[in-house]
């Protein structure tokens, strides 16, 4: 890590922040089998009957699917780089009153990790931190080349929010975010407006998006898409061939993003939200730390990212969990929104 990207003296945690793991509930375990190993290219390891465990890189697990009914992510581990910087995080929610829980050993083995502490997040989402991960010398078996891990973390998380100024808050306060730059689209008529928020190098470890003017879900699942990264162009053309030909459902074309440039595509999982596979997004090192401003693009393409396949009951049933969600109060913590201890 740069020193620039280090923790400051002024207890900031920016820049020893970084995605691990997914934790995912679902009772389709044979087809994310073979959507992560047949169609995306991962390493797969069947820990049990009702667990499935993803590796991208030398660690023990990157994506945890568990058997349960919920089709959606449930948690989302966070690596913290060092114990100074893991009990500040740790004091920055417990001194807000909201409750911390150590994961148990079990749950700490199935994540691939030594020790981990949780806490409750937005939209019901738990969020796990944890210092040290376990890894395996055992050889990947997958058809992709490799992933991009390393100090940019995992990829990213990308969720609709009724209230993005709040879930901006909250990972500001807990994580030190800091704005990347925002985008503006229109999406069948209605503005949209997506905030990229970045806790290291990688452009944007969280994305919030919001229908401007409307308090408004038209998600089941509280996750959008999770970003993962290939290590060459033709792993991701490759991923996207697979996806295809295995008839697993397109949801976004190749294409390109006007603000982190990377190329990528997006596809649904078994569960329901999409995962997005790209390429050579830009990194924010420190040369580009020390003076980016964040700036507003219009699009989210500067070319290609076409839907594919969508129908009509597609957009009703979307329609209907929108007015659905306007009748429920979306899960905040006001505890870790920015206020006063």
């Amino acid at each position: 890590m740069s020193e620039l990207l280090r923790p400051t003296t002024d207890g900031s945690v920016f820049g020893a922040v970084h995605l691990g793991y997914i934790a995912v509930r679902s009772n389709r375990l044979p087809q994310w089998r073979r959507f992560g190993a047949d169609a995306i290219g991962l390493h797969v390891d069947e820990i049990d009957a009702g667990t499935v465990r993803f590796r991208l890189d030398e660690r023990e697990c990157r994506f945890l699917i568990e058997r349960g009914p919920a089709e959606d992510v449930t948690a989302i581990g966070w690596q913290i780089d060092d114990h100074e910087s893991f009990d500040r995080i740790l004091a920055r929610v417990a001194d807000r009153g909201v409750p911390i829980t150590e994961g148990s050993a079990d749950e700490a083995a199935l994540r691939g990790v030594e020790r981990l502490w949780r806490f409750a997040g937005p939209k019901g989402l738990a969020q796990e931190i944890f210092t040290t991960s376990t890894t395996t010398a055992a050889p990947l078996r997958m058809l992709s080349s490799g992933w991009v891990t390393g100090e940019a973390g995992l990829g990213h998380v990308a969720m609709v929010s009724r209230e993005p100024e709040t879930m901006r808050a909250y990972y500001r306060t807990v994580f030190d975010s800091r704005l990347t730059d925002f985008i503006d689209e229109n999406v069948s008529g209605l503005r949209m407006k997506i905030r990229f928020l970045r806790v290291n190098e990688r452009h944007h470890s969280i994305a919030i998006a919001n229908l401007r003017g409307l308090k408004l879900d038209p998600l089941r699942t509280r996750v959008q898409h999770i970003n993962i990264q290939s290590a060459t162009l033709d792993d991701m053309l490759a991923a996207f061939g697979r996806v295809t030909e295995l008839g697993f459902r397109m949801q976004w074309s190749v294409g390109q993003h006007t603000n982190d440039r990377e190329l990528s595509f997006y596809c649904v999982t078994p569960s329901g939200f999409e995962l997005e596979v790209g390429w050579n997004p830009v990194v924010i090192g420190s040369e580009l730390e020390s003076t980016w401003e964040p700036t507003t693009y219009q699009g989210i393409s500067s070319w290609g990212h076409t839907p594919v396949g969508e129908t009509v009951l597609d957009k009703f049933t979307q329609f209907r969990q929108a007015l659905r969600s306007a009748a429920t109060p979306e899960i905040t913590v006001p505890q870790l929104t920015g206020g006063p201890r």
